[in-house]
């Protein structure tokens, strides 16, 4: 385990591996985001609860996050036999091929089946991904790895809203805007066909083969421990498609939907990049304290908003969260694993927050139904509250 960061080179580049798989998950996300933000009110219009709604993102998730367990191990054994390419290869062509079936869906279920499979690519993909970028870095510039990366994600992100709003502007069918999400997916995998995968930087622990003769049967238990605050916080992180609905409630009309979608990406590439930054240079666990704190408060301030603009305000400042915690959280997951078990790690790391997928949005999605927006919201922030309190806590015990 190596937790000391020497200072980074500043002017070092970006080497060329995370470069491509940041471009790669740019072009995944303009797919993806044509259809999401649409999703709920087309979900809606097959005559769906919001139940269905969380049950439906909540069991993608955690569909997804078994597979990125599985995938983890299976980097971490493939390590010195066999690239991780063909894994995360594999991962978004599943994607590219399955999420425009959406376009054909003419149940409920159909959109279920759809979002699963779309999930179960991501699950192939991720972990391999992620150990391809920390591999690419040394520990001291990690976090402006994975802040590249991010940032990168939710660039597909604005301009994936900005295709749909221009194609329904044009008078493109609902269901032709799904179809159409085929084009980046390919090229997407296209894209990651290009990815040369890098040796593993000198400030490993040891080298590939060594690490192989003697994996480590358990997880170092600082990991493990900050894993556990992690599944805290995510059990109240339920699905952004809520805060979609709370949108259309105050006002925001459906035709501006991928435009409000497109300015909290754009929010959250902005900090991503910085956030990411600047975990190489300040400790990782305040900035992700700073980002709970942000989900906390606009989540209070979500339930008791009363009109339209102040949706659009508070999805702007909603996306800090993500950049003060998304790239931060995986470089703190390097810094934690040994190089030798890291695509368990980050394996665990992703099937902890995928895991509690369900449980999250069907808590949201009943406290929505039964009781009010309001109380689900609240809950949310609450929960968000009492992990920030534990993760200062842990990071106080590691101190001493």
């Amino acid at each position: 385990m190596s937790e000391i960061r020497e200072p980074s080179t500043r002017a070092r580049k970006l080497p060329a591996a995370v470069i491509a798989l940041g471009v790669t998950s740019f072009f995944s996300d303009v797919g993806s985001e044509m259809i999401f933000p649409l999703l709920p009110v087309f979900v809606a219009s097959l005559g769906a609860s919001p139940a269905f709604l969380g049950l439906v993102e909540g069991l993608a998730d955690a569909t997804s996050s078994v597979l990125k367990l599985a995938s983890g191990y299976v980097a971490d054994r493939a390590r010195t036999k066999k690239p991780l390419k063909p894994l995360v290869l594999l991962g978004y062509g599943v994607a590219a091929v399955v999420r425009p079936l959406v376009a054909l869906a003419t149940a409920p279920w159909h959109v279920l089946a759809v979002r699963v499979t779309d999930r179960i690519g991501k699950g192939i993909r991720t972990s391999p991904r992620d150990v391809l970028i920390a591999n690419a870095v040394p520990a001291a510039e990690s976090g402006r790895a994975f802040g590249f990366h991010r940032a990168m994600d939710h660039a597909g992100a604005v301009v994936g809203p900005l295709v749909a709003t221009a194609l329904l502007a044009l008078g493109c069918p609902l269901r032709w805007v799904f179809a159409l999400a085929v084009v980046p997916g390919v090229l997407s995998t296209l894209m990651v066909a290009t990815v040369r995968e890098e040796a593993v930087p000198t400030d490993a622990s040891a080298t590939r083969e060594a690490a192989h003769a003697a994996i480590p049967s358990r997880l170092p238990v600082a990991l493990r421990s900050y894993l556990a605050i992690l599944a805290l916080f995510s059990l109240g992180n339920s699905s952004d498609a809520f805060l979609l609905l709370r949108a259309r409630d105050l006002g925001v009309p459906i035709a501006l939907l991928p435009l409000l979608w497109t300015a909290f990406h754009l929010s959250k590439v902005i900090s991503s990049y910085f956030g990411g930054d600047l975990s190489d240079r300040v400790a990782r666990p305040r900035l992700i304290v700073l980002g709970w704190g942000v989900y906390a408060a606009t989540y209070l301030a979500f339930g008791i908003a009363n009109s339209a603009w102040q949706v659009w305000l508070l999805f702007v400042v909603y996306g800090a969260y993500y950049g003060l915690t998304e790239p931060v959280e995986k470089a703190l997951v390097r810094d934690l694993a040994p190089e030798e078990v890291r695509g368990r790690a980050y394996g665990f790391y992703n099937f902890v927050i995928g895991a509690t997928a369900v449980p999250a949005g069907l808590l949201t999605g009943f406290l929505w139904q039964a009781v009010s927006p309001r109380a689900a919201l609240t809950t949310g922030a609450g929960i968000a509250a009492a992990s920030s309190f534990a993760l200062m806590a842990w990071q106080r015990t590691r101190r001493t």
